[in-house]
This record gives structure tokens, C-alpha cells and sequence, in this order.
């Protein structure tokens, strides 16, 4: 019926059902041939059933000419909005969120206990439906279970950097020698992530980076991680709700218990808080960041006397080193500590909307099958034309400088990142490479004081 999201290796329309199943379905179709990650999707999906995901009515392969088959899902259809929106829009109460996190953590434990790990919990993971407020774990794309063959080298698996839990860090950062292999996320990282998820859900805000590059590190040390809980980041969350994001932000993975444990603790902290759990947690006049692109916005909190905050550009630069070193082995992007190459995380909106397989993260790349995909204008669209204030070439077609490349009007420059992360950081896949829009520098004038709100 029509397309309603599209990631690096797959399209997800809203589709009507000719069969047996009834009314309208999500059909999630692959982009190229052969890819092994679809089937590792439905097995993974086949063995999970729960309220809070939506249900595989039916996979295969689809083959539009000899020798050459594309692989696609059929699921639930959802219609609902990503949580974080739902979050402004509706203004819950601790209460509320209580209820929509047990709901998550319950589907985590089914997860769990099939022998799989979701391995991309986040907002944009979540659809609140409109109906009933009930909340749905999306995007099983990026999961892995127990016997299922291994697609991706890298060091780090599929995942969003910002919802990384500080264990997989220190696995692949942690030590002055690359790791010699990659590493294996469990049901606790999956409880790290959804606590993260709930830490943006009640603040606004994202907790620290729990890289160890980064200049907040010192946050993560047992006797600091009071200092930026969710009631102290936001007054309106109740002590009950504000103790479990902690416990799931936990830094030592088995402190956090299991998804069945963190569930069953959301319940009861749903039936027994007092009045003030259904204060609604925002006001609706909270500030919202401004601008195409926002910045991540993390939780910042003024270091004690003798606490030194490492630069971004010197994590950054011990990063780059540690990739250097690494080779090819190291392509992801793995820098936490420079935000500036997550602006859009703290958006959250790109992912095609009421999606109901989400196609944001369709798991890390895989080479492709050497056959060109039968839909080029999907998956190889031309960036928009340019926004305003972005840099355009010159009468010659031209943009200043080697590193920058004018396509479709505008001035781009080339983003090493796997292309499933190309648009968490604000940027377009064009002929199998990211770009992001480089933008005009205004200079401020030299007879007045500067106006910091024209800067781009």
C-alpha cells in the first residue's frame, strides 16, 4: 500500500494481507540478495511470543528472476509512535512508565529465555500504541540467538554507541591491543540499554557516555552515580522509579538481575508508589533542542576539586590511534566521546515513522551478494537538495577543499561510519558511502557584539 521506512539493507511497507492473515501487515523486504540476516530475524522472532512484540506471521524468499532471491518478513502491523515522542506528546506519569517498562523488560525475559539477545534497545526500538498506550519492542533485525551463525567481524556487534553498556566497552577499549574477537553481548546488555532507554524517557537527557575515553568517565565510579540519578536529574520522578533506572545503569552487569527480575520489580514499584507516581513527569514547557540536527544532550554534572574531564578531541585522538593500530579490523565507528558525530541520537525521529518492523538498525553490514539490487532508486537516493545555510559549490560545480563533494546542489562531506549508523549521524547513503551536509561558517560582525542565534 505504501513504503513507511527504509534502512541500509531493507524497506518496510504497509501492506494488505491476501491470505490467511487478516487486515492490514508490516512487509519488511531486503535490498539485496542472499542476505542472511533476515533468516536469523524470523527464527529469532519465530521463538519469541509475547504481547509486547509484534508477531512473524511468515517469511521467504522472493525471486524475481533466475538465480538471484530476495528474503522478506511478514509481521503485525503497529500503529503507534516512537516512545520518546509519545513521551512529549502525552506527558506520562512515573506510574505509567513503570507500567511501560515492565512491559519491555517482560518481553526481554521471553526473549532471554528463547536463548536471544534483541542487542538494539532504544526509543526509536519502541512504539507506544495509540489505542491503549501499550508499548511494543520493534527491530529484532540486529539480534542474535543461541546456534545462529555469526555475519558480522567487528569488534563491536550492531548497536547504537549511546545504549552500549560499559562491559562491551571495556572489552573493546579497555585494553592498549585490539580484541582479537568480537564481542558477545548477553541479556545484560540488553537490561543496560533498556535502562538507558528509560534514563532519556524520564529526563530528556542521555546518562554519560560509559566509554572509558570519555571526558565523564569519572561518573561511572560507584560513589558518583548518585549524582546524576533520574530524580536528581528531574524532581517529578518518584524514588521507586528513579532506584530501577539506576539498578539497570548499574556498571557491574550481574548487579542488574535478570529481565524477569527487573520486571517483576517494575510491577510492584507500579502498585505500591504513593500519589506522587501520578504526577505527570513533565510540564510540557520543557526546553527541546533547537536546529535540524541537535546535539546529543547528556546529563552534565560539575566535577568535584581534583576530578580532571579528559577533552573530547584528546579521546578522540586516542581513539583514532587505537583504530589505527587495529587496521581494518576496527572500521566501526566505536569514538563515543565526540558527540558531535551523534548529533541526531538525541532526535530520535528519523525511522519512518508508525513503522512495525523497524528498519533504523538492520543489524551491521554484510557484503552483499556481488547482484545488483532490482530497486537502485530505494536504496540509492539522491541527498536532498540543500538545506538552509549549507555550503553549495561554486560556478565550476565545485566545493572548497578536497575532502568535501558537491551532490545535488550542495557541499558533502564523506562520513567513515558502517552505513546502518550513516543516519543516526544526520547523514544520507548515496552510492554505498555516508555524507553529511557541511554547513556555511558565519563570521560574526566585527562593529557589534556577536549573536550567537545565527550561528548555523
Amino acid at each position: 500500500m505504501e513504503q513507511r521506512g527504509r534502512g541500509t539493507y531493507g524497506v518496510v511497507y504497509r501492506a494488505e494481507s491476501v491470505e490467511e492473515i487478516p487486515g492490514i501487515v508490516a512487509l519488511k523486504l531486503a535490498l539485496y540478495p542472499g542476505d542472511a540476516r533476515f533468516v536469523r530475524e524470523a527464527e529469532l522472532l519465530s521463538r519469541v511470543r509475547h504481547p509486547a512484540v509484534p508477531r512473524l506471521y511468515d517469511h521467504g524468499q522472493w525471486r524475481p528472476r533466475d538465480g538471484v532471491s530476495y528474503a522478506w518478513l511478514v509481521m503485525e502491523w503497529i500503529e503507534g509512535v516512537p516512545l520518546y515522542d509519545w513521551a512529549v506528546a502525552q506527558r506520562p506519569s512515573s506510574r505509567q512508565v513503570l507500567h511501560l517498562l515492565a512491559g519491555l523488560a517482560r518481553a526481554l525475559e521471553v526473549t532471554h529465555a528463547a536463548g536471544g539477545v534483541h542487542r538494539d534497545v532504544k526509543g526509536e526500538n519502541v512504539r507506544v500504541q495509540r489505542a491503549d498506550g501499550r508499548p511494543f519492542l520493534m527491530d529484532f533485525g540486529s539480534g542474535h540467538h543461541l546456534g545462529a551463525s555469526t555475519l558480522t567481524w567487528q569488534p563491536f556487534p550492531p548497536g547504537t554507541p549511546a545504549y552500549r553498556a560499559p562491559e562491551a566497552w571495556r572489552f573493546v577499549l579497555g585494553s592498549s591491543k585490539p580484541p582479537t574477537v568480537a564481542y558477545a553481548p548477553g541479556p545484560a546488555d540488553d537490561l543496560f540499554a533498556l535502562g538507558v532507554t528509560a534514563y532519556r524517557l524520564v529526563t530528556g537527557k542521555y546518562p554519560p557516555s560509559a566509554s572509558p575515553q570519555a571526558e565523564d568517565t569519572w561518573l561511572w565510579h560507584s560513589k558518583r552515580l548518585a549524582l546524576w540519578t533520574a530524580s536528581t536529574s528531574n524532581a517529578r520522578c518518584v524514588a521507586e522509579l528513579s532506584a530501577l533506572v539506576s539498578r539497570m545503569l548499574l556498571p557491574q552487569p550481574e548487579a542488574r538481575g535478570s529481565a524477569r527480575e527487573v520486571a517483576g520489580a517494575l510491577e510492584q514499584a507500579a502498585r505500591e508508589a504513593g500519589p506522587d507516581a501520578d504526577v505527570p513527569l513533565f510540564t510540557g514547557e520543557e526546553a527541546r533542542p533547537a536546529g535540524l540536527f541537535p546535539p546529543v544532550q547528556r546529563v552534565t554534572v560539575r566535577p568535584p576539586p581534583g576530578v580532571v574531564r579528559r577533552p573530547w578531541f584528546v579521546a578522540a585522538s586516542i581513539g583514532a590511534s587505537l583504530a589505527l593500530g587495529a587496521g581494518a579490523l576496527l572500521s566501526t565507528r566505536f569514538v563515543e566521546p565526540s558527540e558531535k558525530t551523534h548529533r541526531a541520537e538525541g532526535e530520535e525521529v528519523k525511522d519512518g515513522g508508525t513503522v512495525a518492523v523497524g528498519d533504523a538498525a538492520l543489524t551491521a553490514p554484510v557484503a552483499p551478494a556481488q547482484v545488483p539490487s532490482m530497486w537502485p532508486a530505494i536504496r540509492a537516493e539522491l541527498p536532498p537538495t540543500p538545506f538552509p545555510k549549507q555550503r553549495k559549490p561554486d560556478r565550476d560545480g565545485r566545493c572548497p577543499g578536497k575532502s568535501l563533494v558537491a551532490i545535488n546542489g550542495g557541499c558533502w562531506a564523506r562520513l567513515i561510519v558502517d552505513l546502518k549508523d550513516c543516519e543516526a549521524a544526520a547523514g544520507f547513503v548515496y552510492k554505498g558511502e555516508c555524507y553529511v551536509p557541511v554547513w556555511t561558517l558565519i563570521r560574526p560582525s566585527t562593529s557589534g557584539p556577536t549573536n550567537r542565534n545565527d550561528a548555523p
